[in-house]
């Protein structure tokens, strides 16, 4: 499908996808690699994202340019995660379709499920129910992004992937307490209240909301694994099939750090989707399957977040 030096464009490589994406392409030996930063191109503008792809002979696209955040920026900048995302998407789809690029990765979500699916989520279930509120204009932007590449592929016979991977983490992640997702907003508060002395932590909701993680260099692997496989499905979940409660997952850190905090929950703010893994088993059948533990995972991200904290 590609090979090692085909140009391959990354866009979004400065955020927490993209720069594992970049890393390891660099590590599995790819010598072309392309990105460009928000201020040379705005992504949202259709002319200059036409004419940057019509100026450079790009072979493949991996798209892991987005707004995201967690619940409370989900909830609050609503017309922005619908708007930034449906207007960068379509014109990186569109514009790897005028210039010929069969090749590309789309990056979403698990959240573009419905709220009460079934559990493990499969890939069938798109569009049978209704999607958790306080992420629904992301999650319905992903969704037209899905459809965009379906329809593509139908019509003019490209090979466009979906790949929608449950909660991700690891180097380079968003520590912002407003905008960020909840495994690095956790390790951001224990490790506050740790350092000040604190004798407790205030989480949102109950605690109880169950959520799978993954390191995000697996989902990077995914990415380029994919773009060099033929698949008959258009949308494929990307996950590491392990999952906890959000409660432990905090206790989980607090032990990591061998800090001596309590939990207290303000159940006056939203759990979220109560439970949310998905269904591995199309990825597993084309040969991709996680690598990296929680505890390794773990360990590589804490010490990423101190190397930032330092400066």
């Amino acid at each position: 499908m590609i090979s090692k030096k085909s140009l391959i464009f990354v866009s979004g490589h400065n955020g927490l996808v993209g720069t594992a994406v970049v890393r390891r392409l660099k590590y599995y030996g790819y010598k072309n690699i392309i990105c460009i930063s928000r201020k040379e191109l705005d992504l949202k503008n259709q002319q200059k994202v036409f004419s940057f792809f019509k100026k450079n002979k790009i072979d493949a696209v991996i798209n892991a340019a987005g707004k995201v955040g967690g619940i409370y920026a989900n909830n609050k900048y609503k017309a922005d995660f619908i708007y930034d995302n449906i207007m960068m998407q379509n014109n990186i789809i569109h514009a790897c379709y005028k210039n010929n690029i069969k090749n590309l990765i789309f990056l979403g979500s698990s959240c573009i499920y419905p709220r009460n699916a079934k559990q493990p989520i499969k890939e069938e279930y798109l569009l049978s129910g209704e999607l958790e509120k306080t992420n629904e204009p992301y999650a319905i932007a992903k969704i037209a992004g899905i459809k965009m590449c379906e329809s593509y592929n139908y019509q003019y016979n490209t090979n466009y992937k979906c790949l929608m991977p449950c909660n991700l983490y690891g180097p380079n992640d968003n520590y912002n307490l407003e905008n960020s997702h909840f495994l690095p907003a956790l390790i951001s508060k224990i490790y506050t209240a740790n350092k000040k002395k604190k004798n407790f932590i205030k989480l949102w909701g109950t605690g109880n909301p169950k959520r799978e993680l993954m390191f995000v260099d697996d989902l990077a692997d995914a990415c380029i694994y994919f773009l060099n496989k033929k698949t008959k499905e258009s949308l494929i979940n990307i996950g590491s099939g392990k999952e906890m409660k959000i409660i432990n997952y905090a206790k989980y850190i607090i032990k990591h750090l061998n800090a001596d905090l309590r939990i207290k929950f303000d159940k006056s703010k939203p759990d979220g989707t109560p439970r949310k893994i998905v269904d591995i088993s199309i990825a597993k059948k084309y040969g991709w399957f996680p690598k990296i533990d929680f505890k390794e995972g773990l360990k590589i991200t804490f010490e990423d977040f101190l190397r930032k904290n330092k400066k």
